[in-house]
């Protein structure tokens, strides 16, 4: 897909409108979208009715950050191929992006899984789709559907172990399908964290301030009038942001879509509520201090956050199922690697071959030429495979965490009721280490150093457990409380470098390039067919089977085919676009051209766009075109 026509000429001038899209798709895998958008408009401008240039010229604007120019030439490429699936795909993948489009999207992807439902990419997109919404159940049908079309299909492979995983979205608080800017409400969403997180803050603060008072200064009054002087700061701050949410009547929605956002704000607002309440309680010297209720508001208000904090980490952890998702993902790595491989040794027996023959110079450039497409494939699962690994270090992760907390509860559980049951921890690192094992993950030593020390935890506590051994139970703990160490220390180093870190916010969603394929175009000979045919026959699908009909076609200058039919075959056509368009040569008496494609109704004609072509001789031979 990657040749052009270099190799043919040296004068650019001299190249065909379907030689500059091999060039702009070439350029546009080297990661060059500003040339490769220069080679898309010269060949737009060299066959404007084509719809492919307009395809690669929106792919251009949406590498370059443009997605209102890749919107409208992606539309512009629909309104010339409507039954051109890979034109569906282009126009979902850019209204995506755009606020109040959603149900467009989907509409186009639901129609190019119609078009072409042999193609795995149309079932990727609906996947694509689904998962961005959080849909994780409706992401997995279709990322399967894609995969019983494409076993080795990467991206349904990498997002398929997202959606097992149930990842969480870029933005989880907002729904794509809202008419309104996704930065509206990531501004509302700020606006109300800084209010929660300064209220929390200010109030604990307090708290602490006003109890050492109490306690150590014996100034109980004091401290509580300057209490009241917190509350009463919280009224201009909280107006203050307020004011900024400015999206109100989706508020809730959004707590609905990201239930930590909705907690985060209602712990803040019980803070306050506690702080308040604990306020107006006795404050005496010391003896209060004991007391229940007041130490319990007390509680609330300083240790709400970090038990908040400790909830959530520990709620991520047992999200999904980090097994499933491990195995799914490590299968795309290992196909992107074996394509990878299979890429680089077809580009370096071209070079071997070139080097054997001493082609001359002219030969040797139209030889690099054909070596393009396997270094663009080369490329591409250079990105699939690097998002791969990137996923299968965050699910390991996250398998680590959720090993940690089973065996925590475990060991504590052992140490009150009955020792001897600590043995059962032994068991517990097995889905960790197979897991790992699987995956052949060597590149974080952090995640290998952490899963160590958990088996030698569990083994350590399993021991002590049936030995009745101090120094075991300690080596064991120590392990235990070590791992976390070294899981702060990776944490902090990646934040630190601005790195992906062991947490679910980097697992990443594969998002290859759509709608790049080329058109189908029609020849001379085809067209010729067409021209000057007695016959032509259309052949489609009811409900009760396959039915055949007398039409009239010409073909377009852009390879279009328009089609007079008969009245009954309009409404099946309706429900299945998919024909079949048969012609005869009557000059060249065996001769015939059978055109596979779409037809959609365009005012009192059929657009017939074309999938594949079939010519051949009677009394049968044949060729796909």
């Amino acid at each position: 897909m990657g040749s052009n026509a270099r190799g043919r000429t040296g004068h650019p001038s001299d190249r065909s409108s379907r030689e500059w899209c091999d060039e702009a798709l070439s350029r546009l895998d080297a990661g060059r979208p500003e040339s490769a958008l220069d080679a898309a408009r010269q060949a737009a401008g060299l066959d404007p009715a084509a719809d492919w240039p307009q395809r690669l010229i929106s792919l251009a604007h949406e590498r370059l950050g443009r997605d209102a120019d890749a919107v409208s030439a992606a539309e512009q490429a629909v309104d010339l191929a409507g039954g051109s699936w890979p034109g569906r795909l282009r126009l979902a993948a850019v209204l995506r992006r755009m606020p109040g489009r959603w149900a467009e999207a989907v509409g186009h992807a639901t129609l190019a899984s119609k078009f072409a439902p042999e193609e795995a990419g149309t079932q990727v997109m609906l996947g694509d789709l689904a998962l961005l919404r959080g849909e994780h159940a409706r992401a997995g049908r279709s990322y399967r559907a894609a995969l019983d079309l494409d076993p080795d299909g990467p991206q349904a492979r990498v997002n398929l172990g997202l959606a097992l995983l149930r990842w969480d979205r870029p933005r989880p608080h907002h729904d794509p399908a809202w008419p309104i800017d996704p930065r509206d409400t990531g501004r509302a969403k700020r606006a109300l964290e800084v209010w929660s997180r300064q209220v929390r803050l200010l109030v604990a603060v307090a708290t602490l301030a006003i109890a050492a008072c109490a306690l150590l200064l014996d100034w109980g009054a004091q401290a509580r009038i300057g209490g009241f002087a917190v509350l009463a700061a919280l009224v201009p701050l909280t107006v203050r942001q307020a004011r900024r949410v400015g999206v109100w009547p989706y508020v809730g929605a959004m707590f609905g879509r990201d239930p930590w956002l909705g907690v985060s704000v209602v712990s803040a607002a019980l803070s306050a509520v506690a702080f308040a309440a604990w306020l107006l309680g006795p404050v005496p010297a010391l003896p209060p201090a004991l007391d229940p209720v007041w130490a319990g508001l007390a509680g609330i208000v300083v240790l709400g956050w970090p038990a908040l904090v400790a909830v959530r980490a520990l709620a991520g952890a047992w999200r999904g199922r980090p097994l499933r998702a491990l195995a799914e993902t490590g299968k795309a790595q290992e196909a992107e690697q074996r394509r990878a491989r299979e890429a680089a040794g077809r580009t370096g027996e071209a070079a071997q071959r070139r080097a054997r023959e001493s082609e001359p110079a002219g030969e040797a450039a139209e030889r690099t030429e054909e070596a393009e497409p396997a270094r663009d494939a080369a490329g591409r699962a250079r990105e699939a495979e690097r998002t791969a690994r990137r996923n299968v270090g965050v699910m390991l992760w996250v398998l680590l965490g959720r090993t940690w907390s089973v065996l925590v509860a475990l060991v504590a559980g052992a140490l009150v009721v009955a020792p001897w049951a600590a043995v059962a921890a032994v068991v517990v690192p097995y889905p960790m280490v197979r897991g790992y094992l699987r995956a052949r993950h060597r590149d974080d030593r952090w995640l290998a150093t952490a899963g160590a020390l958990v088996v030698l935890a569990a083994v350590a506590c399993a021991a002590g457990g049936v030995l009745a051994s101090a120094w075991a139970w300690r080596i064991g703990l120590g392990a235990m409380g070590a791992s976390v160490i070294v899981f702060a220390a990776r944490a902090l180093r990646a934040w630190w470098r601005g790195g992906p870190g062991p947490w679910r916010a980097s697992l990443l969603m594969c998002d290859l390039p759509m709608g790049a394929e080329p058109s189908v175009a029609l020849d001379s000979e085809v067209r010729q067919t067409f021209s000057y045919a007695r016959s032509i026959v259309l052949a489609y699908g009811d409900a009760h089977g396959p039915r055949v009909a007398g039409a009239v076609a010409t073909v377009t200058s852009s390879g279009e085919l328009r089609l007079i039919a008969e009245t009954e075959a309009w409404a099946a056509i309706e429900e299945d676009p998919r024909v079949a368009v048969f012609a005869a040569d009557p000059l060249q008496r065996r001769f015939w051209v059978e055109v596979r494609g779409v037809a959609l109704a365009d005012s009192d004609v059929m657009r017939v766009t074309p999938k594949h072509v079939l010519v051949g001789e009677f009394p049968g031979r044949h060729q796909r075109r």
